[in-house]
């Protein structure tokens, strides 16, 4: 390859910076996307333990509620029992005793009922959290799906532009010396897609420390390549270029 003067180089790199840069952005947007959907996914799946959670509850709720019915039952049937054999005791001491069964039967009966009441009113509260869990969920497949659907598109055009962008990286790297393209990737890759940067108001593009006037000096005269000292980032002077 001929000899490239070191502006021409820069401007080599520049242009290289610019195409790497998108490519960064686009990695990164293939690395998040996913990580979002699969934080979307895990709302979905945790959703729907609630809801399945919620309808084991009422399940229990109903079963516990059946046995209490059926406890009623028996005990009504006692009850009904007791008072048909009221008519066949033959003494005061029967009677009362039996009088006293009854009452205490009905005491009982009392009880179960309110049990069941209060089984009648949790079944209906966690019916009511069941159908608006089901709502909730049916928005959050929704929103999921939506979302699967557009980042799956989106990441068939990022992949398809990072190919574009591979080749246009490949024909700004022919030109670009190989000891300096080498320098240049390796900071690329160690300063996460930035490796080239301006100086201004003295400053570095990359880190922002103070640059000495001697370096931008240097920088001026062409004649080699600098680097920031603090960050490893490739210098250039914007109205030397």
């Amino acid at each position: 390859m001929p000899q490239v003067s070191t502006r021409d180089q820069l401007k080599k790199l520049i242009e290289l910076q610019t195409i790497d840069t998108e490519i960064y952005q686009l990695k990164d947007q293939l690395r998040e996307k996913p990580i979002f959907l699969e934080n979307l996914k895990s709302r979905f799946e945790e959703k729907k333990t609630e809801l399945k959670s919620l309808e084991e509850r009422l399940k229990n709720i109903q079963v516990g509620r059946k046995s209490k019915e059926l406890d009623l039952q028996a005990k009504e049937g006692d009850i009904s029992k007791a008072n048909s054999q009221l008519s066949l005791l033959k003494t005061n001491r029967e009677y009362t005793a039996r009088l006293t069964e009854i009452e205490s039967l009905k005491a009982d009966k009392s009880i179960i009922e309110e049990k069941i009441l209060i089984l009648y009113d949790e079944g209906d509260h966690v019916a009511a959290a069941i159908a608006k869990e089901k709502a909730a969920l049916a928005q959050e497949e929704k929103k999921y799906l939506d979302n699967k659907k557009e980042i799956d598109e989106l990441i068939l055009v990022i992949e398809d532009r990072l190919k574009v962008l591979a080749m246009k990286h490949e024909q700004a790297s022919v030109d670009v010396d190989r000891t300096n393209l080498k320098r240049y990737e390796r900071i690329v890759e160690n300063k996460k897609g930035l490796a080239i940067v301006p100086i201004r108001n003295n400053s570095c593009g990359g880190c922002f420390m103070n640059v000495p006037e001697q370096v931008i000096n240097e920088i001026k005269m062409h004649d080699k390549i600098l680097c920031c000292e603090m960050c490893a980032r490739i210098f250039y002077l914007e109205d030397e270029l």
